[in-house]
């Protein structure tokens, strides 16, 4: 039986791999998860939340370049490399965009920028602020490729710690829905009798009510917050795998290795958990990457409507919240490309999902 289930699982690897937009997607998705965990390694702003704004150089196009001038804080952080390479550098400096400057007599003057051909505001300040450094190493032409938000954000920077939010609610709303669906499906399906009936009713009650409005009573409930949207999403999205699960189980449960093994006098757990389930899980992980693109546009509704993550985290959704209206200001680029990336996270999950039906289905 283990030597026909593994030559099954090789079959359908192998048709699998020769679905092109499958693997395309996969290999799409490794890169988004990798970018997702090492988003701030290669951010260009790598402040916790890519949160370091700029008002004098807000809402600028893709390709804008600007002089720095960071003022270092007398303050000093104390964070390891670890965190700062996952959670971001807790940065207490100024950072100051800057039109031009001069060095005289032990005093830096610096002129702030300003645009639409206004005169910036001209400063000064002791160089010993610089701890006996070169006052030029904290002068730097940056370089904003996606341009800057309506708070003078590297929108760039935004776009990539924003994929840590969409990527990882799909892993931890799709585990929630498959531990708590395959457990509620599993008993109504093998047992059947009243347990099956009281489950349906709730997995009837719970469909009845709409996705995002269930979302957001559990959300208010729970609080605002990251992890509060996983879970609520995570406990809408059980009801599709329950009956799924519920429907398999009703069959396989007929099967002759399931009489065979409750012969041989198994308890109901290994019969379900050791025999049944593992025959059926091909439907259950298609369903899962559905899930996990039905989670990512969720938490974007969740967060554009404000009660999804909240700010200053970067959220993908949020960041067409905070832009739409610039798609008439003739900025539309703030707003549309955050929602590509959701659109070909979105897509990529389909299309896996997709590839994985078409390589379990046996009849092809």
């Amino acid at each position: 039986m283990s030597g026909v289930s593994n030559s099954l699982k090789q079959l359908a690897l192998q048709k699998f791999k020769k679905n092109f937009w499958g693997v395309f997607s996969f290999y799409f998705l490794v890169l988004i998860g990798l970018i997702s965990v090492f988003a701030y390694l290669i951010a260009p702003d790598n402040s916790m939340y890519a949160n370091q704004m700029h008002l004098s150089i807000h809402s600028k196009e893709p390709g804008f370049k600007v002089a720095m001038l960071t003022i270092p804080s007398q303050f000093s952080s104390d964070q390891n490399s670890i965190e700062k390479w996952f959670f971001g550098r807790k940065n207490s400096d100024t950072e100051v965009p800057i039109s031009d400057f001069s060095i005289e007599n032990e005093t830096l003057t610096y002129t702030e920028y300003a645009s639409d051909g206004i005169a910036g505001v001209e400063k000064a300040i002791n160089i010993n602020r610089f701890s006996n450094a070169e006052v030029s190493d904290y002068i730097e032409n940056k370089t904003f490729l996606f341009g800057t938000d309506k708070y003078g954000r590297d929108l760039l920077s935004r776009v990539l710690v924003g994929a840590r939010i969409s990527f990882f609610i799909g892993f931890v709303a799709v585990f929630i829905s498959l531990l708590i669906g395959v457990f509620m499906g599993s008993i109504a399906g093998y047992f059947g009798g009243k347990i099956d009936a009281v489950i349906m009713w709730l997995i009837n009650v719970t469909w009845s009510i709409p996705t995002l409005l269930l979302v957001i009573a559990i959300t208010l409930a729970l609080g605002k917050g990251f992890w509060q949207v996983f879970i609520a999403v995570g406990l809408t999205m059980w009801v599709e795998v329950a009956r799924v699960v519920r429907g398999q189980i009703i069959s396989a449960k007929e099967m002759q290795y399931v009489t065979a093994a409750k012969a041989l006098g198994f308890n109901d757990y290994r019969i379900i958990v050791k025999h049944i389930l593992p025959n059926i899980m091909a439907p259950v992980i298609v369903i899962a990457a559905a899930n996990f693109a039905g989670a990512i546009l969720i938490e974007s509704g969740l967060s554009f409507l404000g009660i999804g993550a909240q700010p200053p985290m970067a959220s993908w959704g949020a960041m067409i919240k905070d832009h739409y209206n610039y798609i008439i200001l003739g900025k539309p680029y703030l707003a549309i490309i955050p929602g590509v990336c959701i659109m070909s996270l979105v897509m990529a999950f389909m299309l896996i999902g997709n590839a994985l039906r078409d390589a379990f289905d046996v009849k092809q």
